[in-house]
């Protein structure tokens, strides 16, 4: 489904009114012009340049980040990814303003904390993230922090205003990531049955769609965490995908999940919402 002539302060009101919530990709960070990865394809150089890759895992970050575990242990990889998100991603007009909308929640999809600092002048929030069970003895499939960078336990999300959730993780609070082909062997197994999605996201999902900002569904895992966080929601999702050339594969998906493509970029929507 295609809208060329995208209902602007809609989408400002939904997002107000908690029925529809951010879901956001790389393209975020990108925006922010950070000096972190900002694709997949960069996350595949940054850790290509830094340990020696066989040619079938070059080019691809999960492949690359396998073969650095299994090669290097695991606390290399852990080491590496923290490196690469390092850099503070500094807040654009975009993050605040979906910030200050507060939504009850937004997904991020990326591994760099800018959505994070964006909401962090607040109290009412917190953040959940996916979690790798390398680690010995591990058996969560996600951890919870609050406003103030503390572990606290995944209960506390249902008195949040605003949930972030994190589903690969994130270099930071807490150095957690999902990355590597080994951290869903065991997500992709029970990611069906809803498992590894936490219970204050399913039930937030229910009260409206997701607003797509900065994402590619080029990969076929990346469908399958889509689908899964977008399964029972109530409905009605949009993307911007203005200047973006989608491949069949991610069109057909669109088509299959009923998201409305709209011909905006992260630049307009950004004047949209810092008008309201």
């Amino acid at each position: 489904m295609f809208d060329a002539a995208p209902p602007a302060e809609g989408i400002a009101e939904r997002l107000r009114a908690g029925s529809l919530m951010p879901y956001l990709g790389p393209g975020l960070a990108e925006l922010a012009a950070a000096t972190v990865p900002t694709t997949h394809e960069e996350l595949a150089a940054f850790l290509g340049a830094r340990v020696a890759l066989p040619k079938r895992a070059r080019g691809n970050c999960w492949a690359a980040a396998q073969y650095i575990e299994t090669n290097r242990h695991r606390t290399t990889l852990d080491k590496l990814m923290a490196a690469a998100y390092a850099p503070p991603v500094e807040p654009t007009v975009l993050h605040r303003a979906l910030a200050a909308a507060a939504p009850p929640l937004i997904v991020d999809t990326w591994y760099d904390g800018g959505m994070r600092a964006a909401l962090s002048g607040q109290t009412d929030w917190g953040e959940i993230q996916g979690s790798s069970r390398a680690g010995i003895g591990e058996s969560r499939w996600y951890r919870a922090w609050n406003a103030a960078d503390e572990e606290c336990p995944v209960a506390e999300a249902e008195a949040w205003r605003t949930l972030l959730y994190k589903p690969h993780g994130a270099a930071a609070p807490g150095r957690n990531v999902l990355i590597a082909d080994s951290d869903y062997v065991e997500v992709m197994t029970e990611i069906d049955i809803q498992t590894p999605l936490p219970d204050e996201v399913k039930r937030r999902r229910a009260g409206g769609g997701f607003l797509f900002l900065g994402c590619r569904f080029n990969d076929q895992m990346l469908r399958a965490y889509a689908r899964q966080i977008m399964k029972r929601s109530g409905g009605g999702h949009l993307a911007l995908v203005a200047g973006v050339a989608l491949t069949r594969n991610e069109r057909r998906f669109l088509d299959e999940m009923e998201v409305t493509l709209l011909d905006m970029d992260l630049a307009a929507l950004t004047g949209v919402l810092s008008a309201q």
